[in-house]
């Protein structure tokens, strides 16, 4: 009978054993040992990318051959590269997937447990909150701020999450709508965003209503799609279960037992805004998401979201959350010009203000 899946580490210090800041700045190295070949291949990426990842982020050295990986380095980047490996291999037991994206998850999940880790804790187990789904199955919060944004969605009925686009706002937030659609929390899902290009001027474009406004809500059809398989989505449509429509057709209704998702806020009106919000009935969870720097209004135009925040983020029931710039997962070149363009902003306010 073949032996059960595990990890063997070895551990060597080089350098004097003085002052605990001193023992982890000095040289170490582990060689740790997978036994499933397979499940390697997956924790170390296509072409060791998750590897080269994890050197990067921690500033170690890690040179793999076959199930085994060295890696070199300062002794507590050492350790939560450990960590991390032994996290992903865990994961990838329970069919789950290694890609960058998690393995930078995994990463912020080891800094957050910092010298607090225990030892023997199940790699699968998370610090982060998760949604799960019969298609996409478990999605960890890579960050501390998507972390938030799903404990708040847990929590209250009403959650505001502001920042810049590549956070995984939308993403996530479609993922919990699945989640309590698939639980029976709720009977239908409404994903809606403004349809905002220099006005909504929906009549000029060709098509009946639906082809109208995929180009605006496309970004949520994506979402949905990774959540659910194409055919219940399209079923889900035809039977009124899955509604995607503009923020001007919320006017006059009310939406009970439905996890309705604004998406694009910013770019919502003042009026617009206290429509939509207005619209909230029993049983129900609203979702509003947006970059408030981001609005495509016309000049001059308050943006909704930014009012709807300022009045409202402090009653009980309403979360709100804020991603930065730092919390972007889309990609790490992304992350990086959101920060040149938030830099540059912060800049031009200052010389304003001159």
């Amino acid at each position: 009978m073949r032996a059960p899946d595990r990890t063997v580490s070895r551990i060597s210090a080089i350098g004097p054993d003085s002052a605990a800041a001193a023992r982890d700045a000095r040289p170490s190295e582990i060689t740790l040992a997978f036994d499933d070949n397979g499940l390697v291949s997956i924790v170390f990426g296509h072409y060791d990318q998750n590897i080269a990842k994890i050197e990067r982020r921690l500033g170690v050295v890690a040179n793999a051959n076959g199930n085994q990986i060295i890696i070199k380095g300062p002794r507590e980047a050492c350790e939560n590269a450990r960590r991390v490996l032994e996290m992903l291999y865990a994961r990838a037991k329970l069919g789950q997937a290694a890609s960058l994206g998690d393995v930078e998850g995994a990463i912020a999940e080891v800094a957050l447990q910092g010298s607090l880790f225990p030892s023997d804790l199940d790699g699968s187990q998370s610090l982060f909150q998760q949604v799960k789904t019969r298609r996409k199955g478990v999605v960890r919060a890579r960050n501390v701020a998507q972390d938030r944004y799903l404990s708040a969605l847990n929590q209250h009925e009403l959650v505001f999450a502001e920042g810049p686009a590549g956070t995984g706002k939308t993403w996530l937030a479609v993922g919990h709508a699945v989640s309590l659609l698939e639980q029976g929390v709720v009977e239908r899902l409404i994903l809606t965003r403004p349809a905002v290009e220099a006005g909504e001027r929906l009549g000029f474009l060709p098509g009946d209503m639906r082809d109208k406004v995929d180009p605006y809500l496309r970004p949520i059809y994506d979402a949905l799609h990774d959540f659910m398989e194409g055919r219940m989505v399209e079923r889900g449509i035809q039977t009124g279960m899955i509604e995607i429509a503009p923020l001007a057709f919320m006017r006059g209704r009310t939406l009970a037992k439905s996890v309705v998702l604004l998406d694009e806020a910013q770019n919502a009106s003042a009026m617009q805004m206290k429509m939509f919000l207005t619209r909230l009935g029993e049983g129900s969870r609203m979702i509003i998401n947006g970059d408030p720097t981001q609005t495509d209004l016309p000049p001059g135009q308050k943006s909704g979201l930014s009012e709807a925040i300022a009045l409202l983020a402090g009653l009980e029931g309403v979360g709100h959350v804020v991603f930065r710039h730092g919390d972007v997962v889309r990609h790490d070149l992304v992350r990086r010009i959101v920060a040149a363009y938030e830099s540059a902003d912060h800049h031009g306010r200052n010389e304003l203000a001159r």
